[in-house]
């Protein structure tokens, strides 16, 4: 089938409500076949019931948690100071907040996750393409958070049980007991899952405070074995201002926006149950940068002291909480990580590949079969080689996430925003024929332009310890801009191609209800 120009929508299939939310218009048929299920189908407006403290606490829960406090320790481990650290990390939770809010907006008001909004732009089948990038990213995420947890567990009863949970034979490495403290954190998360969304909302609200809390008490222990708060600030920048310090910025600062990507693409996932778009603005924009920098200023404070404490940067905070020989505060600070890594992990790493594998086969493959997938793909990636060295960490894995992601983020908001102006039918994105079915359910457009976007924004990065050099040397000079250089190259390559192709105008026509 060729592209199919786009239409008027009927004025009785959708309708638009005071407060600028649509839904399927009462009586009108709500969308089935191949590419429809119950987890994917907008979310009627009477349960849009998130507020902006439930945003808020969200952001809270998963930016204090344990691989976001090693952004910031892992920078101090690579030589920045704290000032240095804490800057980095602010200015790029500030800049991929904006991606964040312009890709939640369909969210409250449409009613749709991630793979449903992305329909608009690749193409009811395409939307696979970048449903499946974005899962597969959220499996190696999935599998890092776990082995984190799994490493808590493993510390906690070694406290308890002694040197033989400790010193257990090593299977692949590891002690054979660290492999079951993986597996035992792995089915806990599994179990919350599949209580669903409403589950992970209520655990979401009381996790938040408790991660705070945690941090802080971390800080005052490592401040009163440091001899107080002195010692921490006066740890000096192994790279100085000059041209060490801007060599690793730039770098630094996309790894730090591609730890956030991810969410900067299906934050649909989540918006889809907001009350209002000032609910998903305001949480959102309380909740990130600002939760974000307080927690880079602890980690990296605690960083700190332990450099001055123990002559070395440790950038593992489950590493560092195991130094100690109080049972009680080892206990609380074991407890706190554990919550921390089920808050994002099942938020941010479960929820999202749950609604993007089921949309490869929504008849087939259901939110909760969705998330098993994910927590077992979560396992073959061996999270325990990505974890094992923060300049691997950073500079690789977040690099080469961040530059495919903030490709898909330009496709998506030059066409939410520059040409559908927020506008989308909600019958076609189930449909096929409809005005998203472009060739055979494929916008190649967007293909085309997610490819070369990908290949500018990666393809001359350094994939050690992955691999040996770059995968195209002469495009070295843009690895350290890999998001940016992503995001800016598929808005303009889509938008050029859709306008010359004449594919720019919707012909939307919403009717509005009193």
């Amino acid at each position: 089938m060729t592209d199919t120009a786009p239409t008027a929508i009927p004025p009785s299939s959708q309708l638009t409500l005071p407060d600028g939310r649509v839904e399927i218009s009462p009586g009108a048929p709500v969308p089935s076949g191949p590419y429809a299920n119950e987890d994917l189908l907008p979310v009627p407006v009477e349960k849009r019931t998130w507020n902006t403290y439930n945003f808020s606490a969200l952001w809270v829960g998963m930016a204090h948690n344990t691989a976001s406090w090693t952004l910031a320790s892992g920078l101090i481990a690579v030589g920045m100071d704290w000032k240095q650290a804490v800057l980095t990390i602010a200015l790029a939770n500030v800049i991929v907040l904006i991606p964040m809010l312009l890709t939640g907006h369909a969210g409250p008001k449409y009613g749709i996750p991630f793979p449903v909004f992305a329909r608009a732009s690749f193409g009811v089948r395409g939307a696979n393409l970048p449903a499946v990038v974005r899962a597969l990213v959220a499996c190696g995420w999935f599998g890092i958070q776990t082995w984190i947890g799994g490493e808590a567990i493993y510390f906690l009863a070694g406290k308890l049980i002694g040197n033989g949970w400790s010193d257990a034979g090593k299977v692949g490495g590891y002690a054979w007991t660290m492999w079951l403290s993986f597996a035992i954190f792995w089915a806990i998360q599994v179990a919350i899952i599949y209580r669903g969304m409403e589950t992970i909302r209520r655990f979401e609200n009381w996790a938040a405070p408790f991660v705070l809390l945690g941090a802080g008490v971390m800080l005052w222990w490592m401040a009163s074995k440091a001899g107080g708060f002195g010692p921490l600030l006066d740890q000096p920048s192994k790279v100085g201002y000059g041209a060490d310090f801007w060599k690793i910025f730039a770098p630094a600062l996309m790894g730090m926006i591609g730890f956030w990507s991810t969410l900067s693409l299906n934050i649909p996932d989540f918006t889809r149950y907001g009350k209002s778009q000032k609910a998903q603005t305001w949480g959102q924009a309380l909740g990130l940068p600002t939760t974000m920098t307080l927690f880079a200023f602890l980690s990296v404070m605690v960083t700190s002291g332990s450099q001055a404490v123990y002559g070395e940067a440790i950038w593992d905070p489950v590493q560092l909480a195991a130094k100690t020989d109080n049972v009680f505060g080892l206990l609380f600070a074991l407890v706190t990580v554990l919550v921390a890594t089920l808050s994002v992990n099942v938020a941010a790493n479960l929820v999202s590949p749950a609604f993007d594998f089921s949309n490869i086969a929504p008849r087939k493959i259901s939110f909760r079969a969705g998330a098993l997938a994910t927590c077992v793909l979560g396992v073959l990636i061996f999270p325990w080689k990505l974890y094992s060295d923060p300049q691997g960490y950073i500079f690789t894995w977040l690099g080469l996430v961040g530059g495919l992601l903030g490709t898909v983020a330009g496709i998506l908001i030059a066409d939410y925003w520059i040409l559908r102006r927020g506008k989308l039918d909600l019958a076609d994105l189930y449909s096929a024929g409809g005005r998203y079915w472009y060739d055979n359910g494929w916008n190649w457009r967007a293909v085309v332009a997610f490819l070369v976007g990908g290949v500018l924004a990666v393809g001359g990065a350094n994939f050690a310890p992955l691999i040996d050099g770059r995968p195209i040397p002469a495009l070295s000079s843009l690895a350290d801009y890999g998001w940016a250089v992503g995001l800016g190259t598929s808005m303009v390559l889509y938008l050029a191609l859709m306008l010359a192709s004449g594919k720019a105008k919707t012909g939307l026509q919403e009717k509005t209800t009193v």
